[in-house]
């Protein structure tokens, strides 16, 4: 092997933040790494954040620093917190109350005046993570909710648009107000925080239950079905349900893009596509007949930035095979938008049909295809990655994730490409200063460094207030700016 190449290999092996290939000394730095490596952090039935009801804000806020300093440590680029877990907030809001799961009582505050979710977002960024808030549309009480709903919550402030179904509650998709409701929680959210994705999972109608005897509970929408007939609407009940639902996801994007073109919108839907586009041997649970959800359409209309299909079953041959279902999601996409599985991290451990270390990494290992920039995959949740459970933090730090990257640019959002930043530069002492330059504000500057093993890139989050210091043996210098949506400025030489 050539001296040079071994040299960089071992470098490559020592440094995360190293780049993903060495490039001759006379040419620029080469293409960044990308991929999106993200995990959810759940709120409801506080799964993840914070461990307990009722903790005081200070343990609040120190367990919120451990997860983040975590998550970057293992090589997660991107966390996406859960915001609204049931008609509620996890931030100070005029429009609905309090998370109970955050006080342990439903509308009351914390016990010191803080803002959860502005620290979320700082406190990610700082650490060169996005943060893209997670929103349940249509669930107004969690089967586990403990203390009376606030005056303010939904079901007291608007009972007319709620229905009970089985133990829990939820808003009719079907009653006008409550999709108002929540697009005027994520446009307040928009206007108020700067998110980098608005995010909605698998809860549109809910999942059917059933009786004592077997049979399958009708959800509760007789007031709008009997309006809908009484215009002069067609007799398709699921059809017509659907339609509720597509409205939603067609509305939210569009007021997404219309608020902030450069956040992303992605949906969580469940992992199987509709019954007629499954390849023999696939079968299960049909949300388009069940929840629904027209995934497939949403696809094919453009209304989502990215796909995080629930994708909770082993790679093996199955009913539901990993394999398989990843690649049906991606060959029913003609629009090209992000395809991230999520994945069942949080199934290592469980009492049943547990996974192993080496099923989690070796479907990590399926997202990936050769020469793709626009990977990505998600965890569920980051319980399981917070305890190491199995060694699983330890194995993706040093394996998949032992090398940096940065979530993937959506170029097809309407935002012009980013303009490089500004510098000082002090050869004597080599220091560094980096800022903002002109157009919309960077996200990131990625400072690439030509060494002796090869190039280096490191990410900024910006804005930089200290400057940085080079090393002696830096024989060049780069700098890129990396915008809102993720795109490239041209690159801008140091030295």
């Amino acid at each position: 092997m050539n001296p040079q190449r071994r040299r960089w290999l071992l470098a490559a092996a020592a440094a995360p933040w190293l780049a993903s290939c060495a490039v001759l000394p006379s040419s620029g730095p080469p293409s960044l790494p990308r991929e999106f490596r993200g995990a959810w952090v759940a709120t409801v039935a506080n799964i993840d954040w914070p461990s307990r009801p009722g903790l005081p804000a200070a343990e609040q806020r120190a367990e919120m620093h451990a997860l983040l300093e975590r998550a970057q440590a293992i090589g997660l680029n991107a966390i996406v917190l859960q915001v609204r877990p049931s008609a509620d907030a996890i931030y100070p809001s005029a429009l609905e109350p309090w998370s109970e799961y955050l006080s342990g009582t439903s509308g009351q505050a914390p016990d010191e005046a803080w803002d959860p979710l502005a620290e979320w977002v700082a406190s990610a960024h700082a650490r060169g993570l996005e943060l893209h808030a997670w929103f349940n549309p249509y669930r107004a009480r969690h089967s586990l909710a403990r203390s009376p709903a606030a005056p303010t919550h939904v079901l007291n402030a608007e009972p007319q648009i709620v229905r009970a179904y089985g133990d829990q509650h939820w808003m009719d998709p079907a009653e006008p107000r409550a999709v108002e409701r929540l697009l005027a929680v994520v446009r307040d959210v928009l206007q108020r925080y700067d998110v980098d994705g608005v995010h909605i999972d698998d809860y549109f109608y809910p999942y059917p239950i059933r009786d004592a005897q077997g049979a399958e509970q009708p959800f509760p929408d007789d007031a709008p079905w009997q309006r809908h007939l009484a215009a002069g609407g067609t007799p398709d009940r699921a059809a017509w349900r659907r339609a509720q639902v597509d409205a939603l996801v067609e509305r939210l994007y569009r007021e997404v893009h219309s608020s902030k073109p450069w956040v992303r919108v992605g949906v969580s839907p469940f992992g199987l596509p509709r019954p007629e586009r499954r390849p023999p041997g696939i079968e299960g649970f049909s949300q388009y007949d069940k929840l629904y959800a027209d995934v497939e359409r949403w696809l094919v209309q453009g209304w989502l930035d990215y796909l995080a299909p629930q994708l909770y079953w082993p790679i093996a041959p199955a009913p539901q095979a990993f394999a398989v279902l990843q690649r049906i999601w991606r060959e029913s996409n003609p629009r090209g938008r992000h395809v991230w599985p999520g994945l069942f991290t949080s199934r290592l451990g469980a009492e049943r049909n547990p996974y192993d270390a080496a099923e989690v990494l070796a479907q990590v290992a399926l997202t990936r295809h050769a020469g793709a920039i626009r990977d990505g995959h998600l965890h569920f949740s980051m319980v399981a990655l917070l305890q190491d459970r199995d060694g699983i933090a330890t194995r993706l730090r040093t394996g998949p994730y032992a090398q940096a990257a940065l979530t993937p640019a959506t170029p097809w959002l309407d935002e012009p490409p980013p303009q490089p930043p500004t510098h000082a530069w002090q050869p004597r002492t080599r220091e560094l200063r980096v800022t903002q330059g002109v157009g919309a504000p960077l996200r990131q500057t990625v400072l690439w460094s030509l060494q002796a093993g090869g190039w280096r890139w490191q990410a900024l989050p910006m804005p930089q207030a200290m400057p940085l210091r080079l090393p002696f043996d830096t024989k060049s210098a780069w700098l890129v700016g990396i915008g809102r949506s993720g795109l490239e400025s041209r690159s801008v030489r140091v030295f």
